[in-house]
């Protein structure tokens, strides 16, 4: 009998955490669309995402925020005010966009600002216009008092003491008070409109510096997802919190995770060591299990290659991480990323930028310039890794071998590996200065497929290399050092 209570009460705990993204069934990857506006966002969900099968996209924040000076992307994280108005838009063109990516399929997370306010500046206005004393810890907009803020200010310099990373100002940023009532109330009514215009989820920013307690307390009191928004009944929002932690500091990801996902940053900085030759491939066999790794269980984690802080250099990962700057081993990694059944994926889409603080593309005003898709890439200064073929063909390997376990590993002890997923997908890769050829078990029924990383099947033809699997699952792979990508993928939607 205890045994059975235990087990409820376990179920019961898992029911009520925040750690279903609530996909459409069929649809496993979310993208980030930094900097993205409201109204290019609903269109590329029903011209681009729907259609494609990815399952999310994560906004940009959406509250009102300091202007500053020539509009560099950080501003975005310096809140004047939760009023929903930015350079992406104001809260009617948000109610819509999100009814419209609701309508095909695809989910909407927003990126949530709550551990801090604005840093100071005078004069201090935001993108509503809305005025604000930062120096005096005065946010009208809200409104927030200096009553609402840690004292004594101080700034964190010692990251091996909880108290300060928590309770410190970051980089200047003033420091809510999470534990004082009339802040959560707040920060939870801003949520629950979030939550009645029909969003999935949260990203939750800095969560590294909020006390666990705090952030659960918050969690607890932010409204169920509605049916009507096409949600599950009594289900609750996704949240998925930044906490980094590479080992070796104060506090610890896994205090974060018991009632909500993580962000999980060490896939990224293993991934880009592994597709650029610092470590053997091989090991990546092991990659997922917690032991070996350090990870976050994998049905508590959020995972991903690179994000709008890494990709320019701070955040976490440094050199380590991959970008679409270095796009040959970035798809690689990515593909990795897709093809194992570790985590949550996120696929990061960005805009081009010589120096790290520069903003998205941009009028004279400051207005942000919608992207502009040419033979169905961006262009104008906008990247859209998400739009890569070899990119959003494997979010529909995710898809499509979903639930499948990882069967018939090979190596050769260094940096060749492949695998299957089942028998609906198999994946190889070749970071060797030498070509792969090798007959392989690819776990796939007998027949003809197209490689869907070299190309797509468009009339039961394969645009790309076609590979040919024998009655024992069997195939000749072969990617050779001049291939254009050093990797290939196979799954049962494209035999031809």
């Amino acid at each position: 009998m205890t045994f059975f209570i235990l087990s409820f009460i376990s179920l019961l705990a898992f029911t009520f955490a925040h750690k279903d993204p609530h996909y459409v069934n069929g649809r496993t990857v979310m993208v980030h669309l930094f900097e993205w506006k409201f109204v290019d966002i609903a269109k590329e969900c029903e011209d681009f995402l729907g259609p494609m099968g990815y399952g999310g996209v994560q906004v940009s924040p959406v509250n009102e925020n300091l202007v500053i000076e020539n509009r560099p992307w950080y501003e975005r994280y310096q809140p004047i005010s939760y009023k929903i108005i930015t350079r992406s838009g104001n809260g009617a063109e948000f109610k819509d966009m999100v009814r419209r990516c609701n309508k095909v399929g695809v989910r909407i997370y927003v990126d949530a600002i709550i551990n801090h306010m604005s840093g100071n500046a005078q004069p201090a206005y935001g993108t509503g216009g809305t005025s604000a004393k930062p120096q005096k810890l005065s946010y009208p907009g809200v409104p927030y008092t200096s009553k609402d803020f840690n004292h004594p200010i101080c700034t964190i310099q010692n990251y091996n003491n909880a108290t300060e990373v928590r309770n410190c100002e970051l980089s200047g940023l003033h420091d809510l008070d999470q534990s004082k009532l009339r802040v959560r109330r707040k920060i939870i009514n801003y949520f629950n409109k979030l939550i009645d215009y029909g969003v999935a989820g949260f990203r939750i920013d800095a969560a590294k510096h909020m006390w666990p307690h705090d952030l659960e307390a918050i969690y607890k009191k932010i409204k169920r997802l509605s049916p009507k928004n096409g949600f599950p009944k009594n289900a609750e929002s996704y949240i998925y919190q930044e906490v980094i932690d590479l080992g070796g500091e104060a506090v610890s990801k896994f205090e974060y995770n018991k009632k909500a996902s993580v962000i999980e940053f060490l896939p990224g900085i293993i991934l880009g060591e592994m597709f650029r030759k610092k470590d053997n491939l091989a090991r990546l066999q092991a990659f997922g299990n917690g032991s070996v790794w350090r990870l976050i269980p994998s049905e508590d984690a959020l995972t991903m290659v690179d994000n709008h802080d890494n990709q320019r250099g701070h955040g976490a990962g440094g050199v380590s991480i991959l970008t679409h700057k270095d796009p040959r081993p970035y798809k690689m990694a990515v593909t990795f990323m897709l093809a194992h059944p570790y985590g949550n994926a996120r696929v990061m889409s960005s805009f081009k930028f010589t120096h790290p603080s520069q903003g998205p593309p941009a009028n004279s005003d400051g207005s942000i310039i919608s992207p502009e898709i040419v033979d169905g890439q961006c262009v104008n200064g906008w990247v859209c890794e998400h739009r890569w073929p070899q990119i959003y063909r494997m979010v529909q390997f995710r898809n499509l071998v979903n639930g499948e376990d990882i069967k018939n590993w090979w190596s050769n002890g260094k940096n060749q590996i492949a695998f299957s997923r089942g028998n609906k997908g198999f994946v190889a890769f070749n970071v060797e200065g030498f070509d792969l050829h090798e007959q392989l078990q690819t776990g796939l029924p007998a027949g003809t497929y197209c490689d869907i990383i070299t190309g797509d099947v468009i009339n039961g033809e394969c645009s790309g290399k076609s590979v040919v699997v024998d009655n024992a699952g069997n195939a000749d792979i072969n990617i050779t050092t001049n291939d254009l990508e050093g990797v290939l993928a196979l799954h049962i939607q494209a035999k031809l």
